[in-house]
């Protein structure tokens, strides 16, 4: 949990309804006389939120707009009179490009120019650390990595330009500040896809099946960790000091933990009780070529592939970061372990479902 440094009076969570969006809230709510929590979304809170949540939803006030609309924006900058504004919105991988385009890129923009006429203190952007990844391997990467010219997909493509609209968007003479923040494989309770698409693939019996030999190392990050890096960085918002340091800065952010890219999938399964005598390995080579063969039928049929070249790539790369920066400039440490937070993940799941 971040320490206080200065009050922070009122924050304005965009996206906050969301994954991530919940942990943001527990994260702000658990500060010391903590700030005003606002939250701007597309759709309400859920009206059930799981005993791992403890803040109290009656009193977290929420603003429902469209994150490209000026009007909803500024209404939802105005009503919160946030000294800060935390924005994590943005669509889950897997959907149409023009969605990306529209929240990632689109709103983003319209975010920057609404905060900058509103004088707002400054953005907390949720960025991605996929935004270096081209297909090849990652490692102990740190921010003076490049962006690629080709990006590995259309969801890390926008996520790279609107961190470029954001970190350009700082301006220390108009006191202005922007910082983006580049989590790797979120994870934790709230999480729709990741660890219940785990448990999926176990109740298919198909975790017996291993694409890659499993010696590439991959950063994981619980989501509680990364809404408090979210915390610190709005934190040092409000420190003159600080606040230079930080600002137009990216921070990758992790679990600090690299482990074998099938670790975590085993980990929850044996915690599930369930664990493969034996393995059937498919080489990297070769699930590229399945890959490809399962989307061409998959067109064919109309039906979604169960495997792509894409999927391939990420699972067999080595995509581990060096946090380094984090730790120096926003006091960041991880405090739930990647054991920890399967746990609290699996006991979030077991009360909801």
């Amino acid at each position: 949990m971040a320490e206080q440094q200065q009050h922070l009076e009122s924050v304005l969570l965009i996206g906050g309804a969301g994954f991530l969006g919940l942990h943001l809230i527990q994260q702000f709510y658990q500060i010391p006389n903590h700030p005003i929590i606002h939250v701007f979304d597309v759709r309400p809170l859920p009206e059930k939120l799981a005993s791992y949540f403890t803040f109290d939803a009656k009193q977290i006030i929420f603003h429902q707009g469209d994150l490209t609309s000026p009007e909803d924006v500024k209404s939802a900058i105005l009503k919160s009179k946030c000294d800060i504004i935390v924005h994590s919105a943005s669509p889950m991988h897997g959907l149409k490009q023009e969605i990306y385009e529209k929240v990632n890129v689109q709103g983003t923009r319209n975010l920057i120019e609404c905060a900058k006429e509103l004088k707002i203190r400054g953005i907390v952007y949720t960025s991605s650390a996929g935004v270096i990844f081209n297909g090849q391997d990652v490692h102990n990467a740190d921010e003076s990595w490049p962006i690629p010219k080709v990006p590995m997909d259309g969801y890390n493509d926008t996520k790279a330009r609107a961190e470029d609209m954001i970190l350009k968007a700082n301006s220390f003479e108009d006191n202005f500040l922007t910082v983006a923040l580049r989590p790797a494989g979120i994870f934790g309770p709230g999480d729709r896809q990741l660890i219940p698409g785990l448990r999926s693939v176990a109740k298919l019996g198909q975790s017996k099946f291993q694409i890659g030999d499993n010696n590439n190392l991959f950063d994981w990050s619980y989501a509680g960790n990364v809404a408090d890096a979210h915390v610190l960085a709005a934190l040092k918002f409000l420190d003159p000091i600080d606040s230079k340091k930080i600002g137009g800065e990216a921070f990758f952010v992790t679990n600090d933990a690299p482990t074998y890219f099938w670790t975590l999938a085993r980990t929850v399964w044996k915690a599930d009780g369930h664990i493969d005598k034996f393995n059937i390995v498919l080489n990297r080579s070769v699930a590229i070529v399945v890959g490809y063969l399962s989307e061409f039928f998959s067109k064919l049929s109309g039906k979604e592939p169960g495997l792509t070249p894409f999927r391939v790539k990420i699972v067999c790369a080595f995509r581990y970061h060096n946090i380094t920066k984090a730790k120096a400039l926003l006091g960041y440490k991880p405090q739930v372990s990647l054991e920890d937070g399967i746990k609290k993940t699996l006991e979030w799941m077991d009360e909801v479902n």
